[in-house]
């Protein structure tokens, strides 16, 4: 079975791209029809999006969306760790991690699903968040992704300068992680082949 973990490309005023659809015709003398072709403006952060360490200069590893090694991106075990937090409830510690998970990780990438059947943009910004001690066990867990519908708090106390200094990859704004089993899925992030670039929307499949 697989599941699409990905937020509709143009949710949330923000970052949403610019889409300009334009009409080609096209003609020969053995045949005639309209191309039809997009220009596409979008940032970074548009949608479900993929950031490589080197989204922070100072954590730069030299991994890009065109150099990403496979077993890094497609079909990677994942282990599913699962809250259930509301609203406003404040930091996800490493205790709740452990006791989620039953204390131990044997999988290259975490699954954090700390909302429940709520998505990211369901609740108020950055209520719910990992602290300093959750970013430590993640670290200390070995995964290499980390998927995760909880980041940074409203302080910016550097969680990400943290995980990409490890070298963990990162996707931002899945949707649907409720509907993954508990236990191990199979996550592929898919993406356009983009030099140079280490931050991109994604398509983000689970399977299992």
């Amino acid at each position: 079975m697989t599941v699409d973990l990905t937020m509709d490309f143009a949710v949330g005023e923000r970052f949403a791209p610019e889409i300009i659809r334009e009409e080609v015709a096209l003609k020969s003398g053995l045949t005639s029809y309209t191309g039809v072709v997009y220009k596409i403006t979008h940032d970074g952060m548009s949608g479900t999006y993929i950031d490589f360490p080197g989204h922070i200069a100072e954590t730069d590893n030299g991994l890009y969306a065109d150099n990403a090694p496979l077993d890094l991106i497609y079909r990677v075990p994942a282990q599913v760790i699962r809250l259930n937090r509301q609203s406003g409830s404040g930091a996800v510690s490493a205790a709740d991690l452990s006791d989620a998970s039953g204390g131990k990780i044997t999988a290259p990438a975490l699954v954090i699903n700390a909302l429940g059947e709520l998505d990211p943009l369901d609740i108020e910004y950055r209520s719910v968040f990992l602290d300093d001690s959750a970013i430590d066990w993640i670290i200390g867990s070995g995964c290499r992704l980390l998927v995760s519908d909880i980041y940074e708090s409203m302080a910016l106390h550097g969680i990400f300068l943290k995980l990409f200094g490890a070298g963990i990859t990162t996707v931002c704004m899945p949707v649907n992680l409720h509907k993954l089993p508990a236990g191990k899925v199979a996550l592929s992030a898919l993406f356009a082949k983009m030099p140079g670039v280490s931050q991109l929307p994604c398509r983000l499949i689970a399977e299992f």
